[in-house]
């Protein structure tokens, strides 16, 4: 994979490059072919936003390691441009990379609010926790102009369906007038991922997410509210962010958060190649030790996608960060797992012109 160099990179985004995804016939890489861009002209890499059609909304899955079994995703492609972000390779997919493309090239779901409320008045429906943003960040700049997430809470606070949220941006604030409500009846919950308290490292490795004060302001509003709030400290990267651990629990607990969780850094297909590369441009002197930490705690591959091992990886780095997170979640009295959901109560859904789901399933 080639970049370009410094002073030629997108300015504001967090890959360098945009290479090919691995379904694509032909390859493409970014080079500097000598004609001497004008600084000016660097960086003007537009977002696009592209609607696009769906005949479901609702994803299942059956994953072993992971605490819900369906999620909504209002947007493919994210903006915030997260260097380390899992979901990146889902756009190879669509015929686009996961370097670029993927931050300015922004798939929105118009019709998701509509197909979610056709979707929940099926005879054969059974409600369950609901996991909003467990792929992209459904508070993503976007999001803003067009709503759509809103329109997705709104169903659900109609049918009485419960809702864990992930995001990074304090736009969740927004709608407190939705999740308040839904929270008093025990239909709400909100998780915040906070990875850093570094600025100048969130700059480079989440280039258009919420500043972290910004994450602590929303989960002391979210508190207040009477609204669930747990913090994800994830991605733990080792060597370079996880020495801050602690202190994200810390500040995190201190602002409201009553639940915590944690995930060693996930680098699927093309994105351990854009890590790789990423992590060499930013912090050179770092790069060598911060790629063996994550071999060491990946049985010696950048990644392994093997079930219970991919969340939190295996070996005495891991094992380390794993006694380290749950200490620290003792010490500031937090509630350790994920937990999306857990406490949420699935039992007063309803649809309207059906009888309330409890009084027909016990």
């Amino acid at each position: 994979m080639s970049t370009l160099p410094p002073h030629l990179q997108p300015r504001g985004r967090g890959a360098g490059s945009n290479a090919s995804g691995r379904f694509e016939a032909q390859a493409r890489a970014l080079e500097d072919d000598g004609w001497g861009v004008h600084e000016e002209e660097v960086g003007q890499v537009p977002t696009e936003l592209r609607p696009m059609a769906a005949r479901s909304t609702l994803t299942y899955n059956d994953s072993p390691d992971l605490s819900f079994d369906r999620t909504i995703n209002p947007y493919k492609g994210c903006e915030h441009g997260c260097v380390y972000c899992f979901a990146r390779q889902t756009h190879a997919y669509l015929g686009l990379s996961p370097g670029l493309d993927f931050e300015t090239k922004i798939f929105s779901k118009p019709d998701a609010p509509g197909l979610l409320r056709r979707e929940l008045a099926r005879r054969g429906y059974r409600c369950r926790v609901l996991a909003l943003g467990a792929n992209t960040d459904p508070y993503q700049p976007v999001e803003r102009r067009l709503g759509i997430t809103r329109g997705i809470l709104e169903v659900l606070a109609e049918h009485n369906h419960p809702v864990s949220v992930v995001t990074k941006s304090d736009l969740v604030l927004r709608d407190l007038d939705l999740l308040a409500p839904l929270a008093q009846e025990r239909l709400a919950s909100v998780h915040v991922s906070i990875t850093t308290l570094d600025l100048d490292l969130a700059r480079r490795m989440e280039p258009r997410a919420p500043i972290p004060p910004r994450r602590l302001g929303a989960i002391r509003a979210l508190a207040a509210a009477g609204v669930p709030v747990g913090v994800l400290a994830s991605p733990m990267i080792p060597g370079l962010n996880d020495a801050e651990l602690d202190r994200i629990l810390e500040a995190a607990a201190e602002a409201g958060a009553t639940s915590a969780g944690t995930i060693l850094v996930r680098l699927p297909h093309e994105v351990k190649d854009l890590f790789v590369e990423w992590i060499g441009e930013h912090y050179p002197t770092k790069a060598e030790r911060v790629l063996r930490l994550v071999r060491e705690a990946r049985g010696g591959k950048l990644y392994d996608s093997q079930w219970g091992e991919r969340m939190r990886g295996q070996g005495e780095y891991a094992e380390l960060l794993r006694k380290r997170f749950e200490h620290a979640c003792r010490r500031f009295g937090l509630r350790t797992g994920d937990g999306r959901g857990a406490d949420l109560d699935v039992t007063r859904f309803r649809v309207p012109g059906r009888p309330e789901q409890g009084s027909l399933f016990g």
